[in-house]
């Protein structure tokens, strides 16, 4: 019994706890909201004094970062314009350093507590060219009706002119490449459902049909029920930053002069096929080739004229090789091939004569250059998968040792590794 009478006497304590605990979480939310915003927001207190403000906030107002909280709003704004916000209005603001600037005012949904504030004229020039500069945008979209803002910057984003077309979630959906879309949608569904941060990276098609990269952040506004009914956020072209990274990975993984890979890549090639040829039980033929010849043409004509040599048998190769075959330079005038799905039936040196009469019919031809055409030989090394050796090191110690045995033996040679190991 009594238990229960201090139940009931708690109860209401316990519920304004629950009660204010729900308070604090909605105004951090809200908080972290107002804080992507270019423009300013103040959270005024009962006593009519700034309790928090965004970054933005301070320089429109024309006060320093660290004047403006605590300040009195009616020292900030015309005090005969204040009760009369009961939608936004343009105001005449006068700053701490004297500049008066204007300014667009209005309270969040009729509160008195949120003040947003936007700059007009050539306030609002500035801050529109700094997002086009800046390539940062920000979007509002109501989940409901599927009403759709953008702010200036974002127009350009998908390819329009400002004004030329009308936001929508339609455009945004059809504007998405056709595969991100799924994966956009499905991000938009998580943060509406479990309230995470929605962060997203995908790819827009231009009415021209350019391909551009955009990055999306934003986060969902609840009504008093919990209910999602708004996501508000920023968006940023990130098609540069793409391309440059796409270009520092290819220049870290691909051989800048032919466009092969490099050694790195090799050897990640190699451990994949030898992964492969493991479970579908078939056989890798390995080839080292080295090019004879190459240094008296690179000694006699020049590094130009040896750049062209490389850069030939590099496409020679390419296309001697089947799709489902690699090829790589590891340096100098050596590169490497890896030939996968080769059958067990046929016996190794059968194997190895195919692949050597292949590649050397493709190597062996003069080079033309503009000094006129110029002989290269090849010699070639051949190990093989799982006939000499199990381990990708010891693969790769027996291909080379028999490309220099085939390259003492003179031009246009190849030699198979003759050492079995157990791996």
């Amino acid at each position: 019994m009594f238990p229960l009478l201090i139940l009931v006497a708690l109860l209401p304590s316990l519920l304004l706890l629950a009660l204010l605990q729900r308070h604090r979480r909605l105004l951090k939310q809200q908080r972290a909201l107002l804080a992507q915003l270019e423009f300013g927001a103040l959270e005024v207190s009962a006593n009519g004094r700034v309790r928090w403000h965004n970054e933005p906030a301070p320089a429109l107002l024309g006060h320093a970062a660290d004047a403006l909280r605590g300040a009195r709003l009616a020292d900030l704004l015309p005090a005969a314009a204040l009760d009369a916000l009961t939608e936004p209005r343009r105001l005449q603001v006068r700053g701490a350093d004297g500049q008066v600037r204007p300014l667009q005012i209005g309270r969040i949904d009729g509160t008195r507590s949120l003040l947003l504030i936007r700059p007009v004229l050539a306030e609002a020039e500035r801050y529109q060219r700094s997002q086009y500069f800046a390539r940062i945008g920000t979007w509002d979209w109501d989940i409901d009706t599927n009403r759709l803002y953008w702010s200036d910057a974002i127009y350009g984003m998908f390819g329009y002119r400002v004004g030329e077309v009308t936001p929508s979630y339609e455009l945004f959906c059809q504007s998405v490449h056709p595969d991100d879309r799924e994966q956009v949608r499905s991000g938009e569904l998580r943060c509406i459902e479990t309230g995470e941060n929605h962060d997203e990276e995908y790819r827009v098609i231009w009415p021209d049909g350019s391909v551009h990269w955009l990055r999306e952040t934003g986060n969902i506004v609840k009504d008093d029920h919990g209910i999602a009914v708004k996501m508000m956020g920023v968006v940023r072209d990130i098609t540069e930053e793409k391309a440059w990274a796409s270009q520092m990975h290819r220049l870290a993984h691909h051989d800048a002069l032919t466009g092969l890979p490099n050694r790195l890549v090799f050897e990640e090639q190699l451990d994949r096929a030898l992964e492969r040829a493991r479970r579908a039980g078939t056989r890798i033929a390995l080839v080292f080739i080295d090019l004879n010849g190459f240094k008296a043409i690179n000694d006699r004509l020049g590094h130009a004229a040896g750049d062209q040599v490389l850069q030939h048998m590099a496409r020679r190769l390419r296309e001697a090789l089947r799709g489902s075959d690699s090829v790589a330079r590891l340096g100098g005038d050596e590169f490497v091939a890896i030939l996968e799905s080769l059958s067990l039936e046929r016996s190794p040196h059968d194997e190895a004569h195919a692949v050597a009469g292949k590649l050397l019919a493709a190597l062996t031809p003069a080079v033309r250059l503009e000094h006129g055409p110029q002989q290269v030989g090849a010699s070639l090394g051949i190990a093989m998968f799982p006939d000499h050796a199990q381990s990708k090191d010891r693969l790769i110690h027996l291909a080379d040792l028999a490309m220099y045995e085939a390259k003492r033996s003179g031009d246009n040679q190849y030699r198979l590794a003759q050492a079995a190991s157990p791996g």
